[in-house]
């Protein structure tokens, strides 16, 4: 999950440049339209559209219009969905004998079909961690990596359509549904496991290897993935410029400090984190930040906050941290 993207200084001259044209907000949509419990300044979230960032990319061609596709690496494709307040983006990536799909999205377009427009080759999934809107296609595929944690196997379970309509409100969903979805039958499908990954599990896809990280803090069950070989990280929710949930339920402030403690101890290690909501790439060097952010929380030394919806939201370059009034010591 996710909120509004932070634009970090070095971007404010593409920004003004542009990349396209404006997204037009939704036609019942009310004035200043936003959502709640995602920290401020989400009204109107569709007026950043289209980001900069993604006309760094080649687009790939492909025949839904509710996904974009981008290749952003080697062997490795984002699809993205815009359409809706996540935002959410998730990763194809090829090896020489099969690719893995980190994340499977929505769940309103079709991620199945979207793939098989982009690789010949077998295709299985890991998921980040187990939220809504990175499970979505998960029912659509045959083989599903996960861990092993009471969180997953109660996500595994699938949702009513009550849990998730919010999520396709008013305010969170500026873009044309896809012909054949229908809103009051939305729900989160359930899906099974076929292996078990934890800490330090490896998945090889042919000439890539793909190392599990565990990573609480944002999801009880998130996890990252390290192409160490690339000097890649993916970071699912772990990480992206916007504001990092440590409020929602399910979260953990506790557990997120030493995710962020861990993740900035990996920054000589990588090149790019791949990050799952707004924009796909962002430099490595963001690992060592966001471990300051957190030490800085916790220290006291961060006083840049703003209060929104009863939660402390801590500014800082490019992204910020929500926290729970309680959390902070």
């Amino acid at each position: 999950m996710r909120a509004r993207q932070f634009i970090p200084a070095l971007l404010l001259a593409l920004l003004a440049a542009g990349c396209g044209g404006k997204a037009e907000a939704p036609a019942d949509a009310a004035p200043e339209a936003g959502v709640e419990n995602r920290g401020g300044d989400t009204a109107n979230w569709w007026d950043s559209l289209p980001r900069a960032e993604w006309s760094l990319y080649e687009k790939i061609v492909q025949d839904q219009d509710w996904f974009e596709v981008y290749r952003i690496a080697d062997g490795v494709y984002a699809i993205y969905e815009p359409g809706q307040f996540e935002e959410v983006i998730s990763f194809l990536i090829e090896g020489s004998e099969k690719a893995l799909l980190f994340d499977t999205g929505l769940g309103i377009g079709d991620m199945r079909r979207v793939v098989e427009q982009l690789t010949t080759l077998d295709v299985v999934v890991l998921n980040s961690h187990t939220h809504y809107d990175h499970i979505g296609g998960n029912h659509q595929f045959e083989f599903i990596y996960g861990r092993d944690t009471a969180y997953t196997r109660g996500r595994m379970r699938g949702s009513s359509t009550g849990d998730v309509a919010e999520f396709i409100s008013d305010g969170w969903i500026w873009k044309e549904l896809p012909d054949g979805f229908v809103a009051t039958e939305y729900r989160s499908q359930p899906f099974l496991i076929s292996e078990i990954v934890d800490e330090g599990s490896v998945i090889d896809v042919g000439g890539r290897r793909l190392e599990v990280l565990v990573t609480p803090g944002h999801a009880p069950d998130s996890i990252c993935l390290i192409d160490r070989a690339n000097r890649l990280l993916f970071t699912g929710d772990t990480f992206y410029l916007a504001p990092l949930y440590t409020h929602i339920p399910g979260s953990s402030f506790d557990d997120y400090v030493a995710s962020a403690a861990r993740l900035a101890g990996l920054a000589g290690d990588i090149d790019s984190a791949m990050t799952s909501h707004n924009v796909p790439v962002v430099d490595g060097s963001y690992m060592t930040a966001l471990g300051k952010a957190f030490a800085d929380i916790v220290a006291g030394s961060a006083t840049d906050y703003v209060v929104t919806d009863g939660n402390r939201e801590y500014q800082f370059d490019g992204f910020s941290v929500i926290v729970r009034e309680e959390d902070v010591k």
